[in-house]
Protein backbone atom coordinates (compact mmCIF):
# COMPACT_ATOMS: atom_id res chain seq x y z
CA UNK A 1 0.00 0.00 0.00
CA UNK A 2 1.38 3.51 -1.12
CA UNK A 3 1.94 6.01 1.54
CA UNK A 4 2.92 9.28 1.33
CA UNK A 5 3.89 11.45 4.67
CA UNK A 6 4.46 15.22 3.68
CA UNK A 7 6.49 17.28 5.78
CA UNK A 8 7.46 21.32 6.39
CA UNK A 9 4.80 23.18 6.31
CA UNK A 10 4.76 26.41 8.06
CA UNK A 11 3.77 30.13 8.20
CA UNK A 12 6.51 32.08 7.06
CA UNK A 13 6.81 35.61 6.04
CA UNK A 14 6.63 37.02 2.20
CA UNK A 15 9.98 36.65 0.67
CA UNK A 16 10.93 33.84 2.71
CA UNK A 17 11.88 30.07 1.92
CA UNK A 18 10.79 27.04 3.21
CA UNK A 19 11.49 23.22 2.23
CA UNK A 20 8.72 20.53 2.14
CA UNK A 21 9.48 17.36 1.86
CA UNK A 22 7.39 13.67 1.22
CA UNK A 23 8.67 10.24 2.23
CA UNK A 24 7.15 7.48 0.18
CA UNK A 25 6.76 3.79 1.10
CA UNK A 26 4.41 0.37 -0.94
CA UNK A 27 5.49 1.47 -4.35
CA UNK A 28 8.45 1.01 -6.76
CA UNK A 29 9.18 5.12 -6.17
CA UNK A 30 11.91 5.43 -8.86
CA UNK A 31 9.74 4.15 -11.79
CA UNK A 32 7.38 6.74 -11.66
CA UNK A 33 6.25 10.46 -11.50
CA UNK A 34 5.76 11.94 -8.54
CA UNK A 35 5.10 15.63 -7.05
CA UNK A 36 3.28 18.30 -5.66
CA UNK A 37 -0.03 19.94 -5.45
CA UNK A 38 -1.69 22.79 -3.49
CA UNK A 39 -4.85 24.13 -2.87
CA UNK A 40 -6.06 27.28 -1.46
CA UNK A 41 -9.27 27.98 0.34
CA UNK A 42 -12.06 28.15 -2.21
CA UNK A 43 -10.25 26.77 -5.02
CA UNK A 44 -9.33 23.67 -7.03
CA UNK A 45 -6.20 21.39 -6.32
CA UNK A 46 -3.73 22.82 -8.65
CA UNK A 47 -0.43 21.57 -10.03
CA UNK A 48 2.55 23.28 -8.57
CA UNK A 49 5.60 20.56 -9.93
CA UNK A 50 6.06 17.59 -11.45
CA UNK A 51 9.31 15.25 -11.90
CA UNK A 52 9.52 12.24 -13.81
CA UNK A 53 11.53 9.11 -13.32
CA UNK A 54 14.04 10.22 -15.32
CA UNK A 55 14.31 13.78 -13.60
CA UNK A 56 12.33 16.11 -15.72
CA UNK A 57 10.17 18.52 -13.96
CA UNK A 58 7.63 20.75 -15.02
CA UNK A 59 6.21 23.67 -12.91
CA UNK A 60 3.39 25.85 -12.93
CA UNK A 61 3.79 29.23 -14.35
CA UNK A 62 3.13 30.88 -11.40
CA UNK A 63 6.13 29.25 -9.18
CA UNK A 64 8.83 29.23 -12.24
CA UNK A 65 11.84 30.33 -10.66
CA UNK A 66 10.87 30.49 -7.11
CA UNK A 67 10.36 26.59 -6.92
CA UNK A 68 12.41 23.92 -6.98
CA UNK A 69 11.89 19.95 -7.13
CA UNK A 70 13.84 17.59 -6.58
CA UNK A 71 14.08 13.12 -5.62
CA UNK A 72 16.31 11.24 -4.54
CA UNK A 73 15.05 7.56 -5.54
CA UNK A 74 17.66 5.81 -3.36
CA UNK A 75 15.70 7.17 0.17
CA UNK A 76 12.23 7.59 -1.40
CA UNK A 77 11.92 10.96 -1.06
CA UNK A 78 10.92 13.98 -2.74
CA UNK A 79 11.27 17.41 -1.43
CA UNK A 80 10.03 20.96 -2.85
CA UNK A 81 12.41 23.98 -2.20
CA UNK A 82 9.91 27.30 -1.93
CA UNK A 83 11.46 30.38 -2.38
CA UNK A 84 10.49 33.88 -2.57
CA UNK A 85 7.35 32.92 -1.06
CA UNK A 86 4.43 35.24 -1.86
CA UNK A 87 0.99 35.77 0.38
CA UNK A 88 -0.64 33.63 -2.88
CA UNK A 89 1.44 30.69 -2.44
CA UNK A 90 -0.81 30.05 1.02
CA UNK A 91 -2.40 26.85 0.60
CA UNK A 92 -2.86 23.09 1.64
CA UNK A 93 0.44 21.47 -0.56
CA UNK A 94 -0.21 17.75 -1.21
CA UNK A 95 2.30 14.94 -2.09
CA UNK A 96 1.09 13.26 -5.39
CA UNK A 97 2.61 10.09 -6.50
CA UNK A 98 1.77 8.23 -9.55
CA UNK A 99 1.69 4.18 -9.94
CA UNK A 100 -1.47 3.13 -12.36
CA UNK A 101 -3.40 5.50 -10.29
CA UNK A 102 -3.06 9.01 -8.28
CA UNK A 103 -1.70 8.91 -4.73
CA UNK A 104 -1.97 11.49 -2.60
CA UNK A 105 -0.23 12.55 1.45
CA UNK A 106 -2.19 14.19 3.50
CA UNK A 107 -1.35 17.66 3.15
CA UNK A 108 1.01 20.35 5.09
CA UNK A 109 -0.42 23.54 5.03
CA UNK A 110 1.97 26.59 3.99
CA UNK A 111 1.19 30.05 5.48
CA UNK A 112 2.67 33.17 3.92
CA UNK A 113 1.84 36.35 5.92
CA UNK A 114 2.48 39.55 4.04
Amino acid sequence: QVQLVESGGALVQAGGSLRLSCAASGSRFSNNAMGWYRQAPGKQREMVAIVNSGGSSNYADSVKGRFTISRDNAKNTASLQMNSLKPEDTAVYYCYFWDLRAYWGQGTQVTVAS
